[in-house]
């Protein structure tokens, strides 16, 4: 078994900073990458930053220059510091990881955690 267990959003106002967690735990033997998505209400969800166990990362567009994404592989744990935060930001953001266990190689979700920019 698997957990993902996010934390950090909230509601901060526009220019402001946060800093979502996402601590992976349970039968983990590696982790190949990390990965951050979000969902506005009514739009698809995208990929807003990655990182790999290679240490490569990827930012849309729209976060680039703003958003950071790191991770502490001793703790299985995948942040993303958002700062220079817009009302465009405000959606659920989910934490993704590709992950080995004892048995299969898989995608897993957190459950999502709310980020509200007020203007």
């Amino acid at each position: 078994q698997v957990q993902l267990v996010e934390s950090g959003g909230g509601l901060v106002q526009a220019g402001g900073s946060l800093r979502l967690s996402c601590a992976a735990s349970g039968d983990i033997l590696s982790i190949n990458a990390m990965n951050w998505y979000r969902q506005a209400p009514g739009q698809r969800r995208e990929l807003v930053a990655g990182l790999t166990s290679g240490g490569s990362s990827y930012y849309v567009d729209s976060v680039k220059g703003r958003f950071a994404i790191s991770a502490d592989s001793a703790k299985n744990t995948v942040y993303l510091q958002m700062n220079s935060l817009k009302p465009e930001d405000t959606a659920v953001y989910y934490c993704n990881v590709d992950l080995t266990t004892s048995r299969v190689n898989g995608l897993y979700w957190g459950q999502g955690t709310q980020v509200t920019v007020s203007s």
